[in-house]
Parts: structure tokens; C-alpha cells; sequence
């Protein structure tokens, strides 16, 4: 094929182009390595790393073809390369809308494309009563080992999430939690969902994981608290019907607990993070609606 015959004039050509090389194609050389590494990091956790691999194989395939000079299948591979193309593409929307979302949550272009609209950010924070009344819940839940899954909001909304399941409102309690997901009660399938001190909703269906990486031990449960984690960055506590044991998905990963203090420990920690972060956006807005009012107000003056 055209593109081998290329590659191989200019490794024949690179004593030539080495005299040539610039500060520019140095820095563009490695802004290509580093995507290419993330991407590559990415991958492997996906289905698409076994794609990947099927299509170096095809690769492979194609580059002997051109070598031995197989003009039926080079034919073939440059009038279906298009297609496959496009294919792939379908195939691996999942994975590639999961990675935006991953890029979208960075918060590279946060301070950029913020808006002074509704956001989670005016939702109330959590406070340390609930954290310790959720604790006492997913311990005593433990003991008994009873399944549980909680959801904790963050930064960012779950309301696609809250509307598959039914609505609660409830101030956060252990007594509330614990009856939730008694065993073969209407409420217990699912998950609960957890908004500033409110349950609002329970029996809410999370998506699963489709990470390769993750223990095949794992049940549904475990990788429902993984799937809404690479979503979104809040907070699931997942309490092991089998064994009673207490996790933590953050981020697409899992956290085993040991105890309740721990647990505590961790929420606490991990919503404090979430209420600094409200705080600097708090600031930030004023700070904008503060510098909008002084325009306004200096607009007028000129009019004067």
C-alpha cells in the first residue's frame, strides 16, 4: 500500500530530516507522545484495548500483503478502510463518550466555561450528623449483612439517575437507610440516591461497569458503584450482601473499608473536598457579579 511504500522512503530519509529538526517538531513529537500515552492508559481498561489489538493484527497483515505485493487484498483494504472507519466509530461510542466525560470532569476548562446559572453548586452540603448517621446505617447493615448501595451527590447533578427510581425526600437517618434495604421490602433493589442531608430517591438503577481491569468477584452491585463513579464524581458506598463488607467507589475505583471510623473518616474528607470546591465557585461568581455591577455602574457614570 501507498502509506507502507511512504513509511519506508522516509526511515531511508531520516539521516536527512534529523538536520531540519526544529524546536517545534520537538515539542509537537512530544504533545503526540504524551496523547498517545493517555489514550493508550485509557484504552486498556476498555473493551477498545481488544480492538486495538485485532486491528495491529490487521495491520500487520496489510503491511506483509504490500510487501509480497497482493494487489487483490490491498485493493480490498483501501475500498473498506472508509467503512471500517466509520464502524469502529459506532462500535466504540461508549468508550468514547466516557472518555470525554472523563476529559469534561479534568476541570481543564472549568474556570473558562463556567456559567452563573443554577448549578450543584448551590445544592446544601452534607453535614457531619448525616455522614455519622450514614455510617451508623452501613455498619449495622454490615453486621447483618444486608446489601446496600448509597449514592452521595458531589459537585455534579444525578438527576438521570434519581428519575429511575422512586422518590423519597427523607431526612437522612440510620432507621430510614436500614429500612430502605431490608431484605425483600419494595425499596430494597437499587440504589439510594443521597442530595445535601435528603434521600431523594431509592430503587434507582445505576450503569455498569464495563471495565476489564475490575476483580471478576464482583457482583452487579459492586459494578454499578463502579459505573455511576466513571460517570460522575460522586461518592457510592457499596455494603457486600456475601460478606458485609464495606467499599468506596471513587473515580472508577474501588476502596475497601475496614470499619466505621474509617468510613467516616473517608466521607468526611471526600465532601469537605466537594464543599471547598463550592466555595471557589461561590467566590468566583461574586467576584464576577461584583465586577459586572462596577461596569455597569461606571457605563452609567459616563453617561452622565
Amino acid at each position: 500500500m501507498q502509506f507502507v511504500t511512504q513509511a519506508i522512503n522516509y526511515l531511508k530519509n531520516m539521516g536527512i530530516y534529523m538536520t531540519t529538526v526544529q524546536w517545534r517538531d520537538v515539542l509537537e513529537i512530544l504533545i503526540i507522545a504524551f496523547l498517545l500515552y493517555y489514550i493508550l492508559a485509557w484504552m486498556k481498561n476498555t473493551r477498545a484495548w481488544s480492538l486495538l489489538k485485532g486491528i495491529i493484527v490487521i495491520a500487520l497483515f496489510l503491511v506483509v500483503a504490500s510487501i509480497m505485493q497482493l494487489d487483490t487484498i490491498i485493493w480490498i483494504a483501501k475500498n473498506v478502510v472508509n467503512y471500517a472507519i466509520i464502524a469502529l466509530l459506532l462500535v466504540l461510542q461508549p468508550e468514547l463518550r466516557k472518555g470525554l466525560e472523563n476529559l469534561g470532569r479534568k476541570n481543564i476548562l472549568g474556570d473558562i466555561l463556567s456559567t452563573t446559572g443554577i448549578n450543584s453548586t448551590d445544592v446544601e452540603s452534607i453535614s457531619a450528623e448525616s455522614i455519622s448517621e450514614i455510617v451508623k446505617a452501613c455498619t449495622e447493615m454490615g453486621k447483618a449483612r444486608t446489601g446496600a448501595l448509597i449514592v452521595i451527590q458531589r459537585a455534579e447533578f444525578l438527576s438521570e439517575y434519581e428519575t429511575t427510581g422512586i422518590a423519597v425526600d427523607g431526612k437522612i437517618t440510620s432507621g430510614l437507610l436500614i429500612n430502605i434495604f431490608e431484605k425483600n421490602t419494595p425499596l430494597h433493589d437499587g440504589a439510594v440516591i443521597i442530595v445535601g442531608n435528603r434521600v431523594t430517591a431509592a430503587t434507582c438503577y445505576l450503569p455498569l461497569s464495563d471495565n476489564m481491569g475490575l476483580s471478576k468477584d464482583l457482583g452487579t452491585r459492586h459494578r454499578a458503584a463502579v459505573g455511576v463513579s466513571e460517570k460522575t464524581d460522586a461518592v457510592t458506598i457499596i455494603v457486600s450482601e456475601e460478606t458485609g463488607r464495606i467499599s468506596l467507589a471513587i473515580d472508577g475505583k474501588i476502596e475497601p473499608i475496614s470499619d466505621g471510623e474509617q468510613l467516616k473518616t473517608r466521607l468526611t474528607k471526600l465532601v469537605s473536598k466537594a464543599r471547598e470546591k463550592r466555595r471557589k465557585t461561590r467566590r468566583r461568581r461574586s467576584d464576577e457579579n461584583n465586577t459586572e455591577v462596577k461596569t455597569g455602574e461606571g457605563a452609567a457614570n459616563e453617561k452622565v
